[in-house]
């Protein structure tokens, strides 16, 4: 495990002193964002986080290894040469240990060696989701099905908004996830602060968190994750219809093109951006940084006795 699992210094003292560590995803570096946004972006979220007192650890595969915790001139170089870079999900991890490739790591990925670590807070934009359509391409991202199994608390801005968030929500009950609200009860649309469906709980404050993670992790021993919901802040919202006008038109072009599987997300956050000249990216950055001061705050808390 050790050959196969690498953390660095940093993250493997804070997590020995049980000091607060807050893991984070990789394919916003390869797959979300073009340089030098996505390397300006990961880098303002490890920031945010130590700002707040927490230590950062950004999960990437490199040469068939899981790493847990990367220096800055190595972000810089992921961000770089992110097309070599394939994206992992759960699915693909074996093989791209058993080939010593190369690898970003989404929501599903992360989770599962977040837990190999023994990190409990992962901060991330958005989770996949259920995808439009998906009765009749029954498109679900694996994103849904390791939070039913995973015991980590995932802190982002609710689903991306190009998918089915109701449908999304109705998986997410089925697999036994509480999703909850952070000084909210409304599920947050992404981009915007409410999709006009209600999480299934909330909390208050980081201590609430910290609290409710306490009780299904260390009281109850579930096995599934958490998910805790943080709307955008509302001045760096984007504007609402035309972040769905974009996205309709996005998913009309996806099936001109016959986009499919793992290109389909990076596809349409790439044409919601370029349609609404740059304003979905700008909100995308800000709530990212936002659940990262959300996250660090959380993860300090759990650190208390």
């Amino acid at each position: 495990m050790e050959k196969l699992l690498q953390i660095s210094q940093e993250v493997r003292e804070a997590l020995e002193k049980g000091q607060a560590v807050v893991a984070l995803e990789s394919t916003i570096i390869t797959h979300g964002m073009e340089y030098p946004t996505n390397v300006q972006t990961a880098l303002g979220v490890e920031e945010e986080i130590r700002n707040k007192g927490a230590i950062p650890a950004t999960i990437i595969v490199t040469q068939g290894i899981l790493r847990v915790g990367l220096k800055q001139e190595e972000i810089e170089e992921i961000g770089k040469n992110k097309h070599h870079y394939q994206k992992c999900s759960r699915r693909d991890l074996a093989q791209i240990i058993a080939q010593k490739g190369y690898g970003s790591t989404t929501v599903a990925a992360t989770m599962m060696i977040a837990h190999m670590a023994g990190i409990k807070v992962f901060v991330t934009g958005g989770i996949g989701g259920v995808h439009r359509g998906a009765e009749h391409t029954f498109d679900i991202s694996a994103d849904l099905v390791e939070l039913g199994q995973t015991p980590v608390a995932v802190v982002c801005a609710g689903a991306k908004s190009i998918l089915d968030i109701p449908k999304t929500l109705e998986y997410l009950e089925t697999q036994g996830v509480p999703v909850v609200g952070y000084k909210t009860k409304h599920f947050p649309n992404f981009f915007t602060p409410d999709s006009g469906l209600f999480c299934s709980t909330s909390v208050n404050s980081s201590q609430e968190a910290s609290e409710l993670i306490k009780a299904q992790f260390d009281l109850l021993k579930l096995k599934n994750g958490i998910l805790f919901c943080v709307p955008v802040p509302q001045d760096q919202a984007a504007d609402g219809q035309i972040v769905q006008q974009a996205i309709d038109k996005a998913l009309k072009e996806l099936d001109e093109q016959n986009v499919n599987g793992a290109l389909v997300t990076p596809f349409l956050l790439k044409r919601v951006n370029e349609i609404t000249d740059g304003m979905s990216s700008k909100s995308n950055v800000a709530l990212i940084r936002n659940n990262a001061r959300v996250g660090a705050e959380i993860a300090i808390q759990l650190c208390q006795k």
